[in-house]
């Protein structure tokens, strides 16, 4: 019998990284019933099948400065300028994350910065590429 690629322990053990990817697999393995070593090889099985494929941190932008929190649709006006748009945001600090979506817009983008001085720059480079509506963040519930 074939064992499947991900399973129950698979995916509770992903929730618990989820919730503090900084616990140690001993942690892990009291709440999912395994020993660390088990769980230490499970989490290395997830990250080689790319279901992990990373880690990050939950941080505080205001904390360091970057007050401003907006949300962006853009509106690109050619397929030539797709191209051109993907290179920009891939070297934009500011974008925090970028996708590309149907219905309104070809692009919603998330972004932090220091001033509404610094987000009326981006805006202004943005019409490079199109159009835009901007929203901004006035406190993040969940």
């Amino acid at each position: 019998m074939q064992t499947p690629l991900f399973d129950d322990i698979d995916y509770r053990i992903l929730r618990c990284l989820l919730q503090d990817a900084k616990q140690s697999f001993k942690k892990i393995g009291q709440q999912v019933h395994l020993t660390g070593q088990a769980v230490g090889a499970r989490v290395r099985r997830l990250e080689d099948l790319g279901v992990i494929r990373g880690y990050t941190v939950n941080w505080d932008p205001d904390k360091i400065g970057l007050p401003v929190h907006a949300f962006i649709v853009v509106f690109v006006n050619s397929n030539s300028a797709h191209s051109a748009f993907l290179a920009y945001i891939a070297d934009s600090e500011p974008v925090q994350e970028a996708h590309r979506v149907s219905g309104e817009g070809c692009y919603w983008m998330r972004v932090r910065l220091a001033a509404s001085s610094d987000l009326n720059v981006l805006l202004d480079e943005l019409l490079a590429f199109g159009n835009y509506k901007v929203s901004l963040s006035i406190g993040q519930v969940k």
